[in-house]
């Protein structure tokens, strides 16, 4: 039972957001609107964790536990109230004292306030970690930049996605604790010069630097159901001199504010676009930001129980959530070499044993690298220090491989060329300890295809740990009917721990169970359909399958080869309008990066058949096409609980791991995926026949591009392929414009068709042939359905958690016993 929520009762829980009414918002009931209630309901609750965070802190600090800082760029961590309602085991006590304040839950959550710290699966994956961190008592604290307008806010204007501020922070974000007294100072451009520091002789000694702040937020992460309460520090940028009165007296107004701007833009938005040199710059700079901070506090907190650094591995693991923190290596060194004044060696041998490294991608535009030039400009001294580094190490790898310059060439951190660039991914491996993937085949990859060298230099470092999902969340949050049911039939043991939801596959076939699962789906496919019409305008049917794809929008994601499945299918029934077809809804959403042009282009090619199609009477309904925009967790709990299909059908071997799948999967939808990322593992462990798998895998492809992959070869074959091609290219959906998606027919055919699209057009038609068979037999359907509920205990992050605590992290719990 959680250590906090002893003697709170509806009538302390109502008396406490009275107090905040009054005391916070300085308001009375007769003058509270609901987005009162709503911040004053959101800080009762808050208050109800402190007491928890507090004395969770205090025991680590008390204890001088060894901690996991989890460094990452992005954190989706979606609405928090309900969640933390949940967390602390006060559901049912909050209706009971929100009634005494006139108003209900639903219009209280409606308010919540989703915060704007991440974009995809990479920001989830960290706030699933986060919450499985908490719930499992282990110390961690998260490390992240507070955006003050996230990525964006997605709309469409003629189909097209539209970028517009995200103004999460404009009311007030409930959730977080300003701590000033920490704000740090940080240090970008100046240059190197050579000084003579007592004591060492000659060292390189930085100076002239600019300088900017970094002002500490925390969010309080809180234990389900235990009374460990972890931390969230999230950095926001402010200038160091503020707002220069002489300047705006003399009357230059502009300039009296240039500073305060120009370091309040580094944690303006997330991922600025690095599309210009200036942009390029300021992301670079961002993620500097995020390093320096996080490293200079993890020192900070270390040396209130340390005077020297010879436990500092031993008591901290610093992990990289993918290369975007990679800085944080060299900064560890400038300051261990610098300003604490230790040997390079001992530095070195500090450094690496603190970091561990989580590579996501095997994309090569995804593997960062930054010109040399722009970091000897923006980070002089840390590109020293990479320099160093990588001398030291080449020498190593010629003593160990003399000759090798093919090797060494491959392993160095700076790649050649017209423009020399640092390879971060490299600089991640040879300043860890630990390299893990995040899916078998990932990793394997990743080992055996993009790193050989580096696993040949360094045998047993590299690892995997498959990516997890929080169900506390994703199931017990997003979908109460079906976890009712489980726990009607199987108790509530999984909820704590999730394999034990193996149990609920004897009800597989059960009939009273089926029908019951089926009648929560289409409950949650009902609801969906208002949420479509609210945000779409759109009428569709709950009856109709349910064909779901929600993910970034990316050309290897292949959302464009589920339209050309459309396409297909409309171009069926213009043929003939009595085909018989099963009726579907294909859902769409997902966000195109700004400069991501091509990818824009799928969004439009995806809203102009929704336009056409949705209003043709010749498809009467049968086929239904929307694309819900401004995708995020909250618009995400409402379309998983209400998937038929999950679509995971991204190019065999470009996916590292995906949790999507997952999350779908454990509500009841069935995968329709390629031989890829984690749904290897979901077949496997759900079992090759619970799923629907298509297409050429990796091997396949490889052997193809490598003998000269010819598209044409294909359209040649298929005379389906061919008409679903020339639509795009002539644009028979809208005539006026028939020139707007040649660009993507371009890609497709003249440029290669990179992403193996056309290779497995047919295979993926087929694949829906045989979903649509399925669908037709309900008891069969539902049948498989549950049994990817029950089959997917082993995606818990509680188990990712765990590996990365057996094979990586070597960290132990620290259950908090006393809560004042």
């Amino acid at each position: 039972m959680n250590g906090f929520k002893k003697n709170i009762t509806s009538k302390a829980l109502a008396e406490r957001t009275l107090f905040h009414l009054k005391y916070s918002r300085g308001k009375d009931m007769a003058a509270a609107t609901t987005f009162d209630k709503m911040m004053c309901f959101s800080h009762a609750v808050r208050d109800m964790a402190v007491d928890g965070f507090i004395a969770t802190q205090k025991q680590y600090l008390e204890q001088d536990v060894r901690r996991v800082n989890y460094l990452s760029m992005e954190y989706l961590i979606g609405k928090m109230l309900e969640n933390n309602m949940y967390a602390l085991g006060i559901e049912k006590i909050a209706v009971e004292a929100l009634k005494e304040l006139d108003i209900t839950i639903d219009d209280i959550l409606a308010l919540d306030v989703e915060a704007g710290l991440g974009n995809g699966g990479l920001g989830r994956l960290a706030a699933c970690y986060l919450d499985s961190l908490a719930t499992m008592e282990l110390p961690a604290y998260g490390y992240g930049i507070r955006y003050e307008h996230g990525i964006f806010r997605q709309e469409f204007d003629n189909g097209w996605q539209c970028e517009r501020p995200d103004e999460w922070l404009a009311l007030g974000y409930p959730w977080e604790l300003v701590r000033p007294e920490y704000t740090l100072p940080v240090c970008v451009y100046g240059r190197v010069k050579k000084n003579f520091v007592p004591g060492r002789g000659t060292a390189d000694v930085w100076e002239d630097f600019q300088v900017f702040e970094a002002v500490p937020y925390d969010v309080p992460i809180i234990g389900y159901g235990v009374s460990t309460v972890n931390m969230l520090r999230l950095w926001k940028s402010q200038a160091a001199g503020g707002f220069r009165l002489d300047v705006f007296n003399q009357g230059d107004y502009v300039r009296a504010v240039e500073e305060k701007n120009w370091a309040e833009n580094v944690s303006k938005v997330l991922y600025p676009s690095d599309y210009t040199y200036a942009g390029k710059e300021l992301r670079l700079i961002q993620e500097y930001f995020l390093a320096s901070c996080s490293v200079r506090d993890i020192i900070r907190r270390y040396k209130k129980s340390h005077n020297d650094f010879s436990k500092f591995a031993e008591k901290n693991v610093i992990q990289l959530n993918d290369t975007h923190p990679t800085l944080a290596v060299p900064e560890l060194m400038r300051v261990l070499h610098d300003e604490e004044r230790l040997p390079w060696d001992k530095a070195w041998e500090i450094t690496v044993n603190t970091f561990c490294y989580t590579n996501h991608t095997l994309l090569a535009e995804a593997l960062e690298k930054w010109t040399v030039d722009l970091l000897q400009r923006v980070l002089p001294r840390h590109m020293q220090i990479i320099f160093e580094i990588n001398h030291r190490f080449l020498q190593k790898v010629e003593i160990s491989n003399p000759g090798s310059g093919d090797m060494m060439r491959k392993v160095s951190l700076i790649e050649e060329g017209p423009q020399k660039q640092v390879r971060m991914a490299n600089l991640c491996v040879v300043g860890s300890h630990k390299v893990n993937g995040v899916s078998a085949l990932h990793s394997d990859l990743l080992r055996t295809k993009t790193m050989p060298e580096l696993d040949k230099v360094f045998p047993g470092k590299f690892c995997n740990v498959t990516n997890g999902i929080t169900h506390r969340r994703w199931l017990i949050k997003a979908n109460p009917e079906l976890s009712a049911l489980v726990s009607d039939n199987i108790g509530e043991g999984w909820k704590r721990d999730l394999s034990e939801i193996r149990k609920f596959e004897e009800q597989a076939k059960s009939r009273s169970v089926q029908k019951s699962f089926m009648e929560i789906k289409r409950d949650n496919k009902a609801a969906l359909c208002e949420t479509i019409l609210d945000l779409t305008g759109h009428v569709v049917s709950p009856d109709s399958l349910f064909d779901v794809q929600i993910k970034r929008l990316h050309m290897y994601k292949r959302q464009l080869l589920k339209a050309m499945h459309i396409i297909y299918l409309y171009n069926k029934i213009k043929e003939d309008p009595k085909a018989k077809i099963q009726p579907r809804t294909f859902i769409f959403a997902a966000k195109a990066a700004p400069a991501y042009l091509i990818a824009k282009s799928v969004i439009k090619l995806i809203n102009t058949l929704g336009d056409v199609i949705n209003n043709d009477v010749d498809v009467a309904g049968r086929l239904k096409v929307v694309f819900l925009p401004d995708y995020n967790v909250s618009l995400a709990e409402k379309i998983i609980p209400a998937a038929d299909i999950s679509e995971q059908i991204s190019t065999a071997g470009l996916e590292a791991s995906g949790t999507g799948n997952m999350k779908l999967s454990l509500n009841g939808a069935l995968t329709v995926g390629t031989w890829d990322g984690a749904n290897i593992e979901i077949a496997q462990n759900v079992g090759e026949d619970n799923i629907f798998i298509f297409g050429h895998r990796t091997e396949d492809l490889a052997e193809m591009r490598r003998k000269g992959y010819n598209p044409w070869s294909y359209m040649d074959k298929s005379k389906e392929l061919t008409k679903v091609l020339e639509a795009i290219r002539d644009n028979i959906f809208d005539p006026s414009q028939p020139d707007l998606f040649k660009d993507i027919y371009n890609d497709l055919t003249e440029h290669g068709d990179f992403y193996f699209y056309l290779a497995d057009f047919e295979a993926y038609i087929k694949c829906n042939e045989e979903v649509d068979k399925l669908y037709a037999t309900p008891t069969k359907w539902a049948e498989k359905a549950i049994l990817n509920v029950a089959r997917m205990g082993w995606f818990s992050s509680d188990r990712s958690i765990q590996d990365y605590c057996d094979y990586i992290w070597e960290l132990k719990p620290s259950p908090i016993n006393q809560v004042n």
